[in-house]
């Protein structure tokens, strides 16, 4: 069916919207004008380098991709178990369960990331720091996970794994020959969904990084108002911006193929 003339330009509004002003935050990057004027009266990468030789630019950077890859790995484990859970089992409170595991995601962040807090500090007395970032983090990478494994396995049924046992196959050997290989472009998309979603994330890292734990969206978000760091500032946020597209690209095209194939 094709777009009428109004359904096409309001598509591309709304893309307009969302987009350009990202584009305009990358082409600043290079703009030569450390006022940002525009247009731009020339281009330079002299930013860029500035960012790079930044020693708290690069610790944030380390940091977040430390807090990224524990919660993906977190959520990978809790997220692929409870989709087996829900879609090869019949329990009461099935639903209840699938329900409560989506909401977080669903929750305003500041509310996620005030309740966290307070159950670390005033519950479990666990200091803040990078470990309850991850936990934070986790709580809703654990979604985007458990999504992707629950549609693959609604997708590719049981057919496969009982054929395996009847040629003789124990459980485990039909997890390794066959359940997994067909699970593995929905983990590698879920888990690349989760690291982008934590890797952008600040407003629950405001709540539970604690003093002295500075990820990327918190380094930008302390340097904002900064003068002299504004050229700087542009840079990691243009920086966030191309790194946050590639993994949601990548999951966008492993999720979007037949089970089968893959």
């Amino acid at each position: 069916m094709n777009l009428s003339r109004t359904a096409r330009a309001a598509l591309v509004l709304g893309l307009g919207v969302v987009y350009v002003p990202l584009g305009v935050v990358v082409l600043n990057s290079f703009n030569s004008d450390r006022t940002f004027g525009w247009p731009p009266p020339g281009f330079t990468f002299q930013w860029w380098g500035a960012a790079w030789r930044s020693t708290g630019v690069r610790d944030a950077l380390w940091t977040s991709v430390q807090a990224g890859l524990g919660a993906t790995a977190i959520a990978l484990v809790l997220g692929t178990m409870a989709a087996f859970a829900v879609q090869r089992y019949r329990f009461f409170g099935r639903d209840t369960v699938s329900l409560l595991i989506v909401l977080p995601i669903a929750l305003p962040g500041i509310v996620t990331g005030i309740a966290l807090s307070n159950t670390f500090h005033s519950v479990l007395g666990v200091p803040l720091g990078l470990f309850t970032v991850i936990v934070g983090h986790a709580t809703f990478c654990v979604v985007t996970v458990y999504n992707n494994v629950l549609a693959r396995l609604r997708r590719a049924g049981l057919n496969m794994e009982e054929a395996s046992a009847d040629l003789g196959a124990d459980t485990f050997t039909t997890f390794r020959l066959v359940t997994f290989p067909m699970m593995r472009s929905a983990l590698l998309a879920g888990g690349l969904l989760a690291f982008a979603l934590s890797f952008d994330e600040i407003i629950v890292t405001t709540f539970t990084a604690g003093a002295g734990v500075r990820t990327l969206p918190i380094w930008i978000f302390e340097n904002l108002f900064r003068p002299n760091q504004a050229p700087v500032v542009n840079v990691v946020a243009a920086a966030l911006v191309i790194v946050s597209v590639v993994p949601i690209y990548l999951a966008q095209r492993l999720s979007g193929g037949d089970p089968q194939t893959r």
